[in-house]
């Protein structure tokens, strides 16, 4: 008797994404259900999204990718998702290695996935991101979002894990604003969850953590023979962490000023 392909729900976040979605929602086709989660976008993605046919769109505000993730993934009707970034492309080889996980009797309750970066239609080989792998494809009944970041967010798994030999390709930098705005957007983020778990702003922080993050992203990580590309990146990564360093002695400003506002 042959066994029943396990259906797939593909699962996706957005705000402000054309030019990066229409490339991913063509990717994941071969999904029996995509959902999007929409945290109302204002350049037109939700109204090429609200009329593709085969794209369930739905509008929920974003307090932080922890939580719009952790609501997205209970949307969707199958147990295998596949939950992807707006800005993240399967190859047609890696979605061969999915069909063949969903035809068969895999022990594995999660797959990692290496990724390609691309700058802009480059691809970007070192500056750090070499090594990167994300969970992508996962059994919805075996793992969660851990509520302890709120930003890079992490997934709990219950169970055995696999890993993908095919890259997924991660449209990563659209032009310099675009990355900048985002990795800025990342350090707030990152900030806000530092401050929650009561890490303390130092002007040595300050000063040491962002040339850090260019030093091991440039050098150490080899972003050098990334050439032009690999000096972008790295001085934007480590711009995004001065901006979480800023961020966070502006949190422990304002809630100084709270504390002696209320104080009799």
């Amino acid at each position: 008797m042959i066994k029943e392909r396990e259906k797939l729900s593909a699962l996706i976040i957005t705000y402000n994404e054309m030019g990066y979605i229409e490339r991913c929602i063509e990717s994941v086709e071969f999904a029996d259900e995509i959902i999007v989660v929409d945290s109302y976008s204002t350049d037109g993605t939700y109204e090429y999204l609200l009329a593709h046919p085969k794209v369930k769109v739905i509008q929920h505000p974003f307090a932080n990718f922890t939580s719009q993730k952790s609501y997205t993934l209970k949307q969707a009707t199958n147990d295998w998702v596949l939950f992807l970034d707006a800005d993240e492309v399967v190859t047609e080889p890696l979605k061969n290695e999915i069909k063949e996980v969903l035809n068969g009797d895999t022990e594995n309750v999660a797959f990692w996935f290496y990724r390609k970066f691309m700058f802009q239609n480059e691809a970007l080989n070192f500056s750090g991101w070499q090594t990167d792998k994300n969970y992508r494809l996962f059994r919805k009944s075996k793992a969660r979002f851990s509520d302890k970041k709120i930003v890079h967010e992490t997934l709990e798994v219950n169970g055995a894990s696999g890993i993908f030999n095919e890259k997924l390709i991660h449209f990563c930098y659209k032009n310099y604003e675009d990355y900048k705005q985002k990795m800025l957007r990342y350090g707030r983020l990152k900030a806000k969850e530092s401050f929650y778990r009561e890490k303390k702003f130092t002007y040595l922080l300050m000063m040491v953590k962002p040339f850090w993050k260019f030093f091991n992203h440039y050098f150490l990580r080899l972003g050098f023979l990334d050439g032009k590309k690999g000096i972008t990146i790295s001085y934007l990564n480590a711009l995004g962490v001065l901006e979480y360093c800023r961020e966070l002695k502006r949190l422990e400003k304002k809630n100084e000023l709270a504390y002696y506002l209320v104080m009799p």
